[in-house]
């Protein structure tokens, strides 16, 4: 089965005319769409721009999707968050057993959730784009010490958390994850994230919705604890159009970890008539053979993937997270396309 559909993620928000010349190179580099990653200080600064660039996108024949990219720290990302930084104490997530807020919103603060909505239904308002990008929304994990993942604590348990918890269910919210409370932390984020989609299609009713999700049995995480990556409820909302999962970060891993990963994704996205989505590493770090990556992405074209995208433009190059070699991984990343995308 051909891929439909292939693109790169893009924080290159300034002015559109710089923008042009990058999206003609991810057209020649064999880019049918891209991911426009939007910090909440891009969406604050340079507001005024961001439907040009999804105009000039769009006119170099990409179609566009919107991401929330590290907003609140509740969606995945390196971004620092402007609302994290305004916000009262209350609204960030708080871990259960050592009662620290973290630097992440909770999904349960009223205060986030409006603050998101709100984002949302600007960008759905006054852009001309195809859809939004749901960027890995997660709880966040509690540290202790540094480098150490807690395998007993979790959040959130803040005092709005709390109260939302007792006035759904009659008692005190527990300090250890029984199933109640995970069913719980699971719904609160769907809540979210339900109202995001609505608001975005009640703007425009053709916007395609992805959530990308964070595999379990990646090395993003020791355990489930972060309370949002149960895959079969995801794939089955409602409000999603496109079920992605996010990028395997160990290139020593086989294929056959990347192909595994790739047939989930495809069997859930079938099971509820989804389109699916899969990721491509082309950042930070590479396989000591670049043909790998023309391997990864055969193989989710094999397993009948629907849309690839890879993180990020020409692989990172001028950041911290760049690829080495990046100039490359970029050319290897477009090779690959070429030889998967549908004519």
């Amino acid at each position: 089965m051909a891929v439909k559909e292939t693109g790169v993620s893009y924080y290159g928000i300034s002015y559109a005319e710089h923008a042009r010349k990058d999206f003609a190179e991810m057209v020649a580099h064999n880019c049918t769409a891209v991911l426009i990653a939007l910090t909440e200080f891009d969406i604050f600064f340079w507001k005024p721009q961001i439907p040009k660039i999804v105009d000039e996108a769009k006119k170099a024949g990409l179609k566009v999707y919107l991401n929330t990219w590290g907003i609140g720290k509740f969606f995945g990302g390196e971004a620092p968050s402007i609302f994290l930084q305004e916000c009262s104490i209350e609204d960030r997530q708080f871990t259960a057993l050592t009662e620290e807020p973290l630097a992440a919103a909770s999904p349960s603060s009223p205060a986030f959730r409006e603050y998101v909505w709100g984002i949302i239904d600007e960008l759905a308002r006054t852009c001309n784009a195809d859809g939004f990008f749901w960027d890995e929304p997660h709880y966040a994990m509690p540290v202790y010490p540094v480098g150490y993942q807690s395998t007993t604590d979790f959040t959130c348990r803040s005092k709005i958390t709390q109260r939302v918890f007792k006035d759904k269910y009659g008692y005190e919210m527990p300090k250890v994850l029984t199933e109640q409370v995970r069913k719980f932390r699971h719904n609160q984020a769907n809540e979210l994230l339900i109202e995001c989609s609505r608001i975005a299609k009640s703007r425009n009713p053709g916007l395609e919705i992805t959530q990308c999700s964070l595999p379990a049995d990646n090395n993003y995480y020791m355990s489930q604890q972060r309370g949002f990556d149960d895959w079969d409820k995801i794939a089955s909302r409602g409000d999603i159009d496109i079920f992605s999962t996010s990028i395997i970060t160990d290139y020593t891993a086989p294929i056959e970890v990347h192909r595994k990963i790739a047939e989930q994704t495809v069997k859930l996205a079938k099971k509820y008539g989804k389109k699916s989505q899969r990721w491509v590493m082309s950042y930070f770090d590479s396989p000591s053979n670049l043909d790998f990556i023309k391997d990864v992405v055969k193989a989710y074209s094999e397993e009948g993937v629907e849309s690839i995208f890879s993180w990020t433009y020409r692989a990172g190059q001028g950041t911290f997270l760049s690829a080495p070699e990046p100039e490359k991984v970029w050319d290897a990343l477009g090779q690959a396309y070429g030889e998967v995308l549908e004519n």
